[in-house]
């Protein structure tokens, strides 16, 4: 009952957001008639019902008229619940999509907003796949919870409804027990509560397992995919190094263990469902064989026992809910227990971000930015960089060098403010318009004006813009091409994608520029051409740039050094100004 508790609380807590949400009254319209449908269908099955022993009861004193006459009534109550069926499933989907729309979009802004994507990359834990969260996740919950919930209830109404039938046709029952006997009213009803919670003990018993390998399940399906997506988006390294043996080896471990785990969830449904379909087949002709002894002393007509049958199969069904969908609420309390921990893991990215302990980010001199007593550490706690003073003010050009490791890209992570791991303060110029570029750009799928406008709207720069600044970075085979869709981090070098990058930084005309390895991929004297047309293009900006070659230091005036110590953090030291 505690876990029961705990997760009746947790998905309420996941759903409770969308209908208190400005899209409430839509939804909570669409499901009451949802509901009134549902309550709808359970009244024409009483109706059904009562049809049964007048039907019934005419074949069996062959009354043609009545057989006519009810057939008649059965067309109308067939057609009705075919209606109302229709549009109960019609409204449902329309409630799912719109609830789906609306916390989709509230995971999505969660999951961008302050970088928490990228921190929950860091600190991992319940992380793993989170478009898998998103994408499949949050299907399934709401339209498990949708038929789930709407089920119960219509469970509860059956149960409500067809238990007073059911108690008027079984009569009472007489138990001898020696001397004495027992008067048992509406036995029926007992025997269906009885079947029911022997039923539902034994699903529990045998499908509890499956809650854990459904939870196990989604998550390799989400690693087998992912591996394929992110092959595909490095064919050409894979197909550089002769890789194919290791990705196929790679593929087959993470199908493997999509494979060994649908192997547990295959023996224990069979299991789930040997028991499950005996059951339901009992209950098939367990009332006929409990009801025929008063049909055959002539207490109750065909139909009145064809009545009690089916009434008794309404209410067993109804008590038997959790056997019936028993996997469905094994799927959906795995799906519960995945978005509970997405939410956490957000939590904890925004407490993170919020700790007295974490680096300050303020507003500071429009002029001027400042790092002052930064200290930052790797994801694990261990110190990386230590005792970082720096200043640049507005048209500074500064070249950060040293080893490879030794923290310099993840001073320019904390700048940006997406490195959580540390203390100190660092204070930005109001208002200031800062860009980082890094060593490996990102190009979004779309045309190329998006890709090269990126990350403001495509529509606010124009054309002739986009096609001076492809120019100007040694692109003009691209100029044409602004308006053709593509996957460009698959067509494009790595070093055209640095120069799409060094366009970005043109059109966008920052006042403060980091970039970080942002020539790595091109040659010197590419490398060069990009370094002078920001001096050209970008007066006034100030450029902070991360590399290790040396051709890089006639372009900055000042030179900094970041310098291991030993086993312990690095540091900063300002060498010379640059030639």
């Amino acid at each position: 009952m505690t876990g029961l508790r705990r997760l009746l609380r947790d998905a309420w807590t996941i759903a409770r957001p969308y209908w208190f949400s400005e899209d409430r009254w839509a939804g909570r319209g669409l499901l009451l008639v949802v509901v009134a449908l549902n309550l709808g269908m359970v009244y024409i099955n009483v109706l059904l019902n009562q049809w049964n022993n007048t039907f019934y009861n005419a074949l069996q004193d062959k009354d043609y008229t009545v057989f006519v006459h009810q057939l008649i009534r059965f067309a109308w109550l067939a057609g009705l619940y075919i209606i109302v069926a229709v549009y109960q499933l019609y409204l449902n989907q329309m409630l799912q999509i719109r609830w789906r729309r609306w916390l989709t979009e509230h995971y999505l802004h969660a999951w961008l907003t302050d970088g928490a994507y990228y921190r929950m990359q860091l600190v991992a834990g319940e992380t793993d796949n989170p478009d898998q969260r998103l994408a499949e996740d949050v299907r399934l919950l709401i339209a498990d919870t949708l038929s789930l919930a709407i089920g119960g209830m219509r469970a509860v109404v059956t149960l409500v409804s067809f238990v007073v039938i059911l108690w008027g046709l079984s009569g009472p029952l007489t138990v001898p027990l020696g001397s004495f006997s027992i008067t048992l009213p509406g036995y029926l009803v007992w025997a269906a509560l009885l079947y029911a919670i022997v039923g539902t003990w034994l699903t529990d018993w045998i499908g509890r397992p499956l809650v854990r390998l459904n939870f196990d399940q989604q998550r390799y399906e989400a690693d087998f995919r992912f591996g394929l997506v992110r092959f595909r988006e490095n064919t050409e390294g894979v197909a550089l190094y002769r890789g194919e043996a290791d990705e196929l080896r790679g593929f087959r471990e993470r199908f493997g263990a999509v494979v060994r785990n649908w192997w547990g969830i295959m023996r224990q449904q069979k299991r789930l469902t040997g028991f499950t379909a005996g059951y339901t087949q009992a209950a098939i002709i367990f009332p006929f064989v409990v009801a025929a002894p008063r049909y055959f002393r002539g207490e109750i007509h065909l139909g009145g026992l064809v009545q009690t049958a089916t009434a008794f199969g309404q209410v067993q069904a109804s008590l038997s809910f959790i056997v019936s969908s028993y996997t469905d609420i094994a799927e959906w309390r795995a799906v519960v227990e995945r978005l509970v921990g997405f939410d956490r893991a957000l939590d904890q990215v925004r407490i993170q971000a919020a700790t007295a302990g974490s680096i300050r980010r303020a507003d500071g001199e429009a002029a001027r930015l400042v790092v002052e007593g930064v200290a930052l550490d790797r994801p694990d706690g261990q110190p990386l960089i230590a005792g970082v003073n720096l200043t640049l003010a507005r048209g500074d050009t500064a070249l950060l060098s040293g080893p490879s490791g030794v923290g310099k890209s993840t001073l320019v992570r904390a700048i940006a403010g997406i490195w959580p791991f540390g203390r100190g303060d660092i204070r930005l110029p109001h208002d200031a318009r800062i860009l980082f570029l890094p060593q490996k750009p990102y190009l979004p799928i779309g045309t190329l004006r998006d890709v090269v406008s990126y990350p403001m709207p495509a529509g606010g720069v124009d054309d002739a813009t986009l096609r001076e600044a492809l120019e100007a970075v040694g692109l003009p085979e691209l100029t044409g091409r602004l308006d053709e869709a593509g996957h460009w981090a698959l067509q494009l070098s790595p070093g055209e994608q640095q120069r799409i990058a060094f366009a970005r930084a043109l059109v966008q005309q920052p006042d403060w520029l980091f970039l970080d390895e942002a020539t790595s991929a091109v040659d010197e004297a590419t490398e060069a051409r990009l370094y002078r047309l920001l001096h050209e293009r970008l007066v006034g900006t100030t450029v902070f740039s991360v590399g290790h070659r040396g051709t890089l230091r006639p372009f900055h005036a000042r030179q900094l050094v970041m310098q291991p110590n030993g086993s312990g953090p690095a540091s900063i030291v300002e060498v010379a100004a640059a030639s």
